[in-house]
């Protein structure tokens, strides 16, 4: 998953506590700091990244090779922040090795470190898009993660999509605050999944019986159109719709989607699934809309209660989907038009929006493995 760090030295601390503010309103949760990393910590639950005693991520290069405070040895390999980073490494703490690069040696300083750091910060005086893509493309069997150094949206988007893959992150050092939403938003659209979303005719809906059914109320307000993607088979989830809707039985619940019964697969980050009995309080899962985009919600509570359960079936061509809802008027699908169906009006014939997986599953991971489900 792509990621943004946020950089605000430079500035009283009145001013870097207003930028530190807005990143953590914003999901951003790590620092980079040199001067205040007390004062930050008592912001908030961050992850300071520093050359200073105390931080979560060790940086090696400021004040060294990598910023051009030492010179560059002829052999690269005997660098001298290389050799510290190794240190650090033999102590089995994360390393972010920074790297300015105003030279085509420097480039390959950055290429060498990046296969021994945990992450690689790339600062670029006058950003051209071929030296980044010189690094990405070295580098990119490395277990290391790539991260430019940007001053606003635009940079931010030109690093995180440069050569298909991207950088894995950006570190903002941004001018404006305005800047730090802005790009903690690109991070969410860049990793939002879609979810190619199919009209499947319904062909069986009967009442089954009792059994206990999962309801997942999440951290997120979800609109018209908008749930998750439930079903009892691996090879096709449907999608349920939110209880976002007033009726005259019960107040809407935006947040909350009636799920279906604890043996029942989720859609979680990842292109993932998990058994809805398996979801519990602060876990990710995914809300999908009516076009099939994604965004990621935290759960914060999960209720399992005995209900009356539906048995929904759908083809779509030769496939056969199944999946067990509450039977109550105000558990809905998704029709292809983007309306909500409740299953209490469902009939043989109508279409309902799911999802056809063309992998298996094993431990929730998509596989390439026959499976045959009934």
């Amino acid at each position: 998953m792509k990621f943004a760090w946020v950089m605000a030295e430079g500035m009283d601390w009145n001013s870097k506590k207003g930028f530190i503010t807005t990143s953590l309103e914003s999901g951003i949760d790590h620092i980079v700091d040199f001067t205040d990393m007390g004062n930050i910590r008592r912001l908030g639950n961050v992850k300071l990244i520093s050359d200073m005693e105390g931080s979560d991520i060790v940086m090696v290069g400021r004040n060294g090779e990598g910023d051009g405070t030492l010179p560059l040895p002829e052999n690269l390999s005997e660098s001298k922040d290389l050799s510290n980073i190794k240190r650090i490494k033999g102590k089995e703490k994360a390393v972010a090795a920074y790297v300015e690069i105003t030279s085509k040696n420097h480039e390959k300083l950055a290429s060498l470190l990046g296969k021994y750091a945990d992450y690689l910060i790339l600062m670029g005086k006058d950003w051209k898009v071929i030296p980044l893509e010189n690094i990405i493309a070295e580098l990119q069997k490395e277990d290391v993660k790539l991260v430019a150094a940007v001053a606003d949206y635009e940079e931010a988007k030109l690093a995180l999509e440069t050569l298909e893959y991207g950088t894995d992150g950006v570190l903002l050092c941004p001018q404006e605050i305005s800047q730090i939403k802005k790009v903690a938003e690109l991070v969410d659209q860049i990793d939002s999944e879609n979810y190619q979303l199919k009209a499947a005719t319904v062909t069986r809906v009967e009442p089954v019986g009792s059994g206990d059914r999962v309801c997942v109320d999440t951290c997120s307000i979800m609109g018209m159109g908008e749930g998750m993607l439930i079903g009892s088979y691996s090879k096709g989830l449907f999608l349920v719709h939110s209880e976002s809707m007033e009726s005259e039985y019960v107040a809407s619940r935006p947040f909350r989607v009636n799920a279906g019964p604890v043996h029942a697969y989720i859609m979680t980050p990842g292109n993932k699934t998990k058994y809805l009995s398996e979801i519990e309080t602060g876990d990710e899962v995914l809300s999908v809309d009516k076009k099939g985009n994604s965004k990621s919600v935290i759960v914060g509570r999960v209720k399992i209660e005995k209900r009356p359960l539906m048995l929904v079936e759908a083809e779509y061509e030769d496939i056969t989907l199944r999946t067990l809802l509450q039977n109550a008027e105000t558990i809905k699908l998704v029709k292809e038009d983007g309306v909500p169906v409740s299953v209490a009006d469902l009939k043989v014939g109508d279409k309902v929006m799911v999802y056809l997986d063309p992998d298996a599953r094993h431990f929730g991971m998509a596989i390439e493995e026959t499976i045959i489900e009934k």
